[in-house]
């Protein structure tokens, strides 16, 4: 690996983790800049997985103090996310590549969407008595089993899970996305870590880079306002579902 693939790894790895702590969607950085350094698809990808995962680990300590209020939730939805996670990781490994192209764009739109319109569904859902239990844990799981198939954007997808079905500020539910965004990755990391090809020289470069940019986005989102944070997490996801249209 050149001096030249070494700076663009470790400014994507510190921007994906950056992203991933305020809204999600870092991957759209690391992972082409993976493909940049001259590695396949399938060997990026499970290489990303591992890279990203510090920066996860940053998010979470960081932002751990927002789960006080929402401690009794805290086991379920862990187990609810290992196991979406183990979806994902086998529909990942089994399911050819071209479909997991074909569908992630339009994912990370579709979700956004719904994060945007996420105040008047709520509304609607609650006066018609929804059960806003069944809606949280099935769209975790769902979250679960999109985050562990394709990194990117995972966070939104949580985020918007968390916030139909729980009566929070979005800066408070940032805490316990952080937590099942963490859950998620180290499951699908230890997966592909003993299944796929993963190029442990990037790894070196990219996981560090990642945590660093895991806590200073924490940080950041911390302090911005819910409107303004909101505003944030819509602008990450057009962004990354549009790129990834382009590309």
């Amino acid at each position: 690996m050149d001096s030249a693939h070494l700076v663009l790894l470790s400014t994507a790895g510190f921007g994906a983790g950056v992203c991933n702590a305020i809204a999600g969607g870092g991957s759209l950085l690391s992972f082409p800049a993976l493909l940049a350094t001259g590695l396949p698809p399938v060997t990026a990808t499970v290489t990303n997985s591992v890279s990203v995962w510090p920066g996860y680990l940053g998010g979470a300590a960081a932002l751990r103090r927002h789960l006080d209020s929402h401690r009794s939730l805290v086991p379920g939805l862990v187990l609810t996310g290992i196991a979406g996670a183990v979806g994902g990781v086998i529909a990942l490994l089994a399911a050819p590549p071209k479909v997991f192209a074909a569908l992630v764009p339009y994912l990370i739109l579709a979700a956004t969407a719904v994060f945007a319109a996420q105040p008047a569904v709520s509304r609607k859902l609650a006066a018609r008595g929804a059960d806003s239990r069944l809606r949280l844990f099935g769209g975790v799981f769902l979250g679960a089993v999109y985050g562990a198939y394709f990194n990117g954007g995972m966070g939104i997808v949580l985020l918007t899970a968390l916030a139909l079905g729980i009566d929070a500020s979005i800066t408070r539910l940032n805490g316990l996305k952080s937590l099942l965004t963490l859950t998620v990755s180290t499951t699908a990391m230890l997966a592909v870590a003993l299944f796929g090809p993963v190029r442990w020289s990037a790894v070196v470069v990219l996981a560090p880079a990642c945590l660093l940019g895991g806590v200073v986005g924490a940080r950041l989102a911390d302090r911005l306002r819910p409107g303004v944070f909101r505003a944030v997490v819509i602008v990450f996801g057009v962004g990354a579902g549009t790129a990834m249209l382009l590309s």
